[in-house]
């Protein structure tokens, strides 16, 4: 745990944020008929130098809080307060001026880069835009100085995306994203196009860089395995809603959500001996559709443990001692009821691999 997380320095806090894309009908006039409810009423607050993970199945609405929380998309309704100050009421100038301070990385690397740009145009554009250098060879100095922090070649300047592979690419991606000096970085499944190798690396290039800068770090990803290496805490999200939340060794230790436990039981363990003795949860039936969400507990529908309460009633997110988050009504018995998935993470960390 770092040191920002025992002193309790918060520089972002959520408070009840919600992303609602309208549906309409119509041709000539268009009227609302519902909304797709990705994100539905999250909170969390991320402390100063520290890294929430945050995971889920595709279509639970991971990327579209990233987004909302940087202002990409314009939320519905809630507060996010980054150092004093809701950005969500910000406009213009104002706007742009914190943009200095927060930042993305994307997903995809391929399609995340300008193809028709250089890499040192791509790296210089916000440098330029903000003017944090003076004169045409400063902006290059810094530009050389930013592919060397990210273990590039500096003399790659002049070279285009398509020239280079996958991980060289989210390389690019994070030096543009680090050109602004930022404070919180929203890291959007930085490596899922990536190969396994790539990934490591990445994550821990990730790492070093945050130790170098103070960075503070959302990072968005799929599985449980990838964010246990990276992450202080750990928010699990379903369909719209975050269902757990806890630091990370303690969500692995014992998670108190049935949506966890079936995440953790999907980790592959790379032992052919302990993985034979795995109980998998193997959850029933599709995600429900965000139009319509099913009352109660949104994850009764294919929850192995559910009782009527949870099909009329949406549990509260309790915490249950030392910041142990969970929206359960049965939380206090997960561990009983199912098995303890706690899996050893499939991806390899600080191996000493060569720069991709």
């Amino acid at each position: 745990m770092s040191n920002a997380q025992k002193n309790g320095d918060t520089l972002l806090e959520v408070r009840d944020l919600k992303m609602h894309f309208p549906i309409t009908r119509g041709i000539v006039i268009q009227r609302q008929v519902g909304a797709v409810k990705a994100v539905d009423g999250i909170s969390m607050t991320i402390n100063r130098g520290e890294t929430l993970g945050l995971v889920g199945e595709s279509g639970c609405g991971k990327s579209t809080a990233g987004r909302a929380i940087l202002q990409l998309y314009k939320p519905t309704s809630g507060e996010v307060i980054f150092e004093g100050r809701d950005l969500t009421k910000l406009k213009g100038a104002d706007m742009r001026r914190m943009r200095r301070d927060i930042q993305m990385i994307f997903q995809d690397p391929y399609a995340s880069l300008n193809p028709r740009m250089t890499v040192g145009d791509i790296i210089a554009e916000p440098i330029e835009v903000h003017k944090l250098r003076q004169g045409k060879k400063a902006v290059r100095d810094r530009v050389q100085e930013l592919l060397q922090v990210v273990g590039l070649n500096p003399y790659f300047i002049n070279r285009y995306p398509h020239e280079f592979s996958g991980g060289q690419r989210q390389r690019i991606g994070i030096a543009r994203a680090l050109a602004v000096e930022p404070d919180f970085v929203v890291c959007d499944e930085p490596v899922s196009a990536l190969d396994v190798s790539i990934q490591a690396q990445v994550i821990n290039l990730l790492e070093d860089l945050q130790d170098q800068l103070g960075l503070t770090y959302l990072f968005i990803a799929h599985g449980l395995s990838v964010v246990k290496h990276i992450s202080d805490r750990v928010a699990v999200m379903y369909l719209g809603k975050i269902v757990e939340l806890a630091d990370s060794e303690e969500l692995y230790r014992q998670p108190l959500h049935p949506y966890t436990q079936a995440l953790l039981s999907a980790v592959p363990i790379p032992d052919p001996q302990v993985e034979k003795k795995r109980q998998r949860i193997i959850l029933q039936g599709d995600v429900p559709s965000p139009i319509n969400p099913p009352p109660g507990c949104r994850f009764h529908t294919r929850c192995p443990i559910a009782i009527d309460i949870c099909r009329v009633e949406e549990p509260a997110f309790v915490d249950y001692g030392g910041g142990h988050f969970a929206a359960c009504h049965r939380a206090r018995e997960v561990n009983e009821l199912l098995p303890n998935q706690a899996a050893e993470a499939d991806v390899p960390v600080k191996t000493g691999a060569p720069v991709a």
